[in-house]
């Protein structure tokens, strides 16, 4: 008996599932022909675009993910009040200060220009090789980079930041926190901000 319980269930499945379809068949064939189908086809195709839009604010927030700069403080400014524009120089100076702090000279090459040159706050002028000579040599020392209150201009291909550097470092073996204001320059090659002279 028992063994007889599931062929009739299935069986009867199968007589219930033909029995509904052929239901559906008959309204369908029955049915005025209406313009749902095209209001659904047009709802469908607003929650695409509305995904793509998540998908691209999504990308956004994690391709400029300033948390990940572990010793460069950004302060005095809203990121998320920039547009992405604005933002993604931003994060090229947090990048370029972040390198400067890891003593990374490849990651510092990408950033910046060959003929780019750099002036101390002793009047000092270095080339960029000089410059990184003595990052990697550790006569430079960069603990912590602030950003304080940038300013950022576009232009086209040009960008510009002004800010005030909060560095605390060891340069030349005079340890401390100093503080010098004025802008970096870029130049948009390649989709890439590379640093410019001015």
């Amino acid at each position: 008996m028992k063994k007889l319980i599931l062929p009739v269930l299935l069986f009867g499945c199968v007589i219930m599932f033909c029995a509904c379809h052929r239901a559906m068949a008959t309204v369908e064939t029955e049915s005025p022909v209406r313009e749902e189908p095209a209001v659904e086809e047009s709802a469908i195709s607003f929650g695409k675009n509305s995904e793509e839009s998540i998908q691209k604010e999504t990308k956004t927030m994690e391709e400029y993910d300033f948390s990940i700069f572990a010793n460069v403080e950004i302060t005095g400014i809203d990121i998320d009040s920039l547009d992405p524009e604005e933002q993604s120089l931003l994060y090229r100076q947090a990048e370029y200060c972040q390198a400067m702090t890891d003593a990374d000279i490849d990651k510092l090459r990408e950033i910046v220009s060959e003929d780019k040159t750099f002036t101390h706050m002793s009047g000092k002028t270095q080339s960029r090789e000089e410059y990184f000579d003595d990052i990697d040599n550790g006569y430079l020392i960069y603990f912590l980079i602030g950003i304080e209150d940038p300013v950022i201009e576009i232009a086209g291909d040009k960008g510009s930041i002004t800010y005030t550097s909060v560095l605390n470092a060891n340069a030349y073996g005079s340890e401390g926190t100093y503080r010098i204001s004025g802008t970096h320059y870029y130049e948009l090659i390649d989709g890439e901000w590379i640093a410019v002279n001015g």
